[in-house]
């Protein structure tokens, strides 16, 4: 609630209105059925608007996540030297480090001391200086050589800008193809699969068609049997095949049976004829 006795208005088209009551002002915006909101409370007097609240936070809101989707966070990164370090691993540390400068972020760079090497802390010193002269190209130092405890550092910013993520959105899902860009093509329907005219895949396969087989009436002297088509005829012959081949292998078994020699029913038994 505004309590001060008078404000300066501006209305819904940016115009100014001049320093008002308070309570007339509040009526005015009333009568354009606007909401009267306080923008510049800490101006003498007053800046108040005309406006909708409900449109300008949500306008606010969305200019905030629009800003928020194309920063990107400034991180501390830290290198480790020793004063004993080689040459090829220092020009490792040192590529590694103007990555990180070139990403935008902030680096520090420590040389650690071991034992007595601490009583050569010139060493280090030398070290991160020569350090700094590789990547002054792509930073500068805040802060000099300083030796805390057994560790002595520099800290180096980075004169590059920081780096947007390319292409994200605010919920992480994929951007969406621009209006000229056609999508990706729908997959191909499998076989037996119908596509109906609302997209939904259809399984139901159309029944197989039987088509009947005619018979054609017997003229000239042919019986029924005779105007049966060949492919009925082929059936009629392989099963007459098919019951001769039952009918073979039935007798070749009974020709295989032993016969009833020395059975009782024969009359005659093993042994008796020395008898």
């Amino acid at each position: 609630m505004i309590r001060v006795p008078t404000v300066r208005v501006v209305d819904e088209e940016g115009a100014q209105l001049g320093v008002l009551p308070t309570l007339e002002a509040l009526r005015l915006a009333q009568e354009r059925g606007y909401d009267l909101v306080e923008v510049a409370p800490m101006a003498v007097p007053p800046v108040v608007r005309l406006l909708d609240y409900g449109q300008y936070k949500y306008e606010a809101a969305k200019k905030e996540k629009e800003a928020r989707r194309h920063q990107r966070s400034v991180d501390f990164k830290e290198i480790r030297l020793k004063p004993k370090i080689g040459q090829g691993d220092f020009d490792t540390k040192v590529r590694r480090a103007i990555q990180f400068l070139e990403d935008g972020d902030r680096v520090k760079v420590a040389c650690q001391f071991r034992g007595r090497e601490l009583t050569h802390a010139n060493l280090g010193r030398d070290l991160l200086t020569k350090f700094a002269e590789q990547i002054k190209d792509h930073g500068a130092v805040e802060r000099q050589p300083l030796l805390e405890g057994k560790s002595m550092s520099i800290v180096i910013a980075s004169t590059h800008k920081p780096k947007s993520q390319p292409g994200a959105t605010p919920e992480g899902r994929p951007a969406a193809p621009a209006p000229g860009e056609a999508g990706p093509a729908p997959a191909p329907a499998p076989s037996g699969v119908v596509v109906e005219d609302g997209g939904a895949p259809s399984t139901s396969e159309s029944p197989a068609t039987v088509e009947p087989v005619a018979v054609a009436p017997a003229d000239d002297g042919r019986s029924v049997a005779d105007a049966v088509p060949a492919a009925t005829t082929s059936e009629t012959s392989i099963a007459t095949r098919r019951s001769s081949t039952t009918r073979a292998s039935s007798s070749r078994a009974s020709a295989s049976r032993p016969t009833g020699t020395g059975s009782p029913a024969g009359g005659t038994r093993p042994g008796s004829a020395g008898e």
